[in-house]
């Protein structure tokens, strides 16, 4: 095998996530063949694209606040900050913790045990999830995320071209990592959720308040 150096830049980052997302079998393949370091792919991949989302709630939360009870409600904009700096922080130890998993179960299914090549797996294959995260920027489109439902497919086609497993146990193996990481992230959509909604509520108290000139 033949190893690359990714190259750095910008239009480096925009080719990978277009090549991620178009053509994943030929993209995993040169992924495998990059020589590489976890630290690269957090600091020139992961923590980029992560903050899409984060970012764009917090915009559309301020500029399309809710109406709770016909009471227009906005978060406060230090809540909307904390609440999205979290989200951002435990979107990337969401994400190791995804590559960790993906290491351990390796051997289960007939794969290799690599922690590099197991956190290019979690990185990329999260590229979907994190680029779809843009729709939350509008409320109403914030459903259009589910397209980020599409990082699934991008697993399990990188599973068994980086971990090394057998294409028949590929299926099995994304299964697992799949139920794993939905744990992992019900985890971190509750401690977001929770110190999201503790300004949210204070939030509507002062608006309702404030509507029966209290």
């Amino acid at each position: 095998m033949t190893f690359e150096t990714p190259a750095a830049g910008n239009a480096n980052l925009v080719a990978r996530v277009k090549g991620i997302l178009m053509q994943p079998t030929a993209e995993w393949n040169r992924i495998d063949g990059e020589r590489s370091d976890i630290k690269s792919l957090f600091t020139g991949y992961a923590a980029i694209l992560a903050a899409i989302g984060p970012i764009a709630s917090l915009i559309g939360g301020q500029l399309f606040p809710v109406s709770v009870f016909g009471v227009v409600v906005r978060t406060p904009i230090v809540g909307a900050v904390v609440g999205a700096v979290l989200a951002y922080v435990l979107a990337l130890v969401g994400t190791y913790v995804l590559g960790l998993i993906i290491e351990a179960l390796a051997p289960s299914f007939g794969g290799e045990k690599n922690r590099l090549q197991a956190m290019k797996v979690a990185v990329y294959s999260s590229t979907a999830s994190w680029v779809a995260g843009v729709f939350g920027i509008i409320p109403m489109l914030a459903i259009l995320s589910i397209v980020g439902l599409y990082s699934l497919f991008l697993l399990y086609k990188g599973l068994p071209i980086l971990m090394k497993s057998p294409q028949d146990k590929a299926v099995g193996y994304t299964v697992v990592v799949i139920i794993a990481a939905i744990v992992v992230w019900i985890v971190i959509g509750t401690i977001v959720a929770a110190v999201t909604a503790t300004f949210a509520a204070g939030a509507v108290g002062a608006a309702g308040l404030a509507a029966y000139g209290v």
